[in-house]
């Protein structure tokens, strides 16, 4: 899915696409900003952004098997909710079912 499928998605519930276009605008904004404070960000039902910090570390260049310096730095990570788990994996195994079902040799 990408900006504008969200933006049209929003527009589906009865909002110009000017208006759900800045929807969407805001709340990435929030989220941005969240994250340049530092700030963690949990939507319930979803699942929580989380920013780690890394520390320096030695690394090897894998082309010519020198050591070098791996800079600290601060990543993204993301934990899906257990509600949001629950969906995927339900919608999984009802996948699984109907193709298990389809490619079942048929029983006279």
């Amino acid at each position: 899915m990408t900006k504008n499928d969200l933006v049209n998605a929003v527009a589906n519930h009865g909002l110009s696409k000017r208006q759900s276009s800045s929807v969407v605008e805001s709340v990435f904004d929030i989220i941005f900003r969240c994250f340049e404070k530092g700030e963690d960000v949990k939507i319930v039902g979803f699942g929580h952004f989380r920013i780690r910090r890394k520390a320096s570390r030695r690394g090897r260049n894998p082309q010519t098997g020198d050591s070098i310096e791996i800079t600290a730095r601060k990543v993204l990570t993301f934990k899906p909710s257990k509600g949001l788990k629950q969906r995927i994996n339900a919608g999984a195994a009802a996948d699984f079912a109907a193709r298990r079902a389809a490619s079942a040799p048929p029983t006279a």
